[in-house]
């Protein structure tokens, strides 16, 4: 008995260094493949890393376009007000002016004819322009109030 309680041993012993065996085949497999994906994942990091240098750069140039843009437009934009205001004088003088002329005309007894349709003209841009525009349409009316009461 004491032959077959050795061999039974030796047999759980050896079952148990197969058991132990396997496992590790099984352990050595599983390393090998976390390490192929601890590689991988290396290389997904270094390109994330790379992505995003890259998209910083990217914003940063958009950051000094938006600027450039922004100074820019604020220019135009002053350039806009300054040329606005310069109509907005251009226009009071030439209602204020066109006023005297039809202050003139009545006074010199002369009736203003209720003109047609005006043909479009081209608005001056400065008061001289103005003026000179003023002298031609006062010199037309005077023409045909004359000419009517002749």
């Amino acid at each position: 008995m004491t032959n077959s309680f050795g061999i039974g041993i030796e047999l759980v012993v050896a079952f148990l260094l197969i058991m132990t065996i396997g496992y590790c085949m099984m352990l050595d497999r599983k390393l090998k493949h976390l390490k192929s994906d601890e590689h991988s994942l290396r290389a997904t990091i270094s390109e994330l890393i790379t992505a995003t240098e890259i998209a910083e750069r990217a914003i940063a140039g958009l950051k000094l376009t938006v600027e450039e843009c922004e100074m820019g437009l604020g220019a135009r934009l002053r350039s806009a007000d300054r040329f606005t205001a310069d109509l907005d004088r251009s226009t009071a003088a030439g209602k204020a002016l066109l006023e005297r002329l039809m202050q003139i005309v009545t006074a010199g007894g002369g009736v203003i004819p209720a003109a047609p349709a005006p043909e479009p003209v081209e608005m001056p841009r400065n008061a001289q322009a103005v003026a000179v525009a003023a002298q031609a349409f006062a010199e037309r009316l005077r023409v045909k109030v004359h000419g009517l009461a002749a």
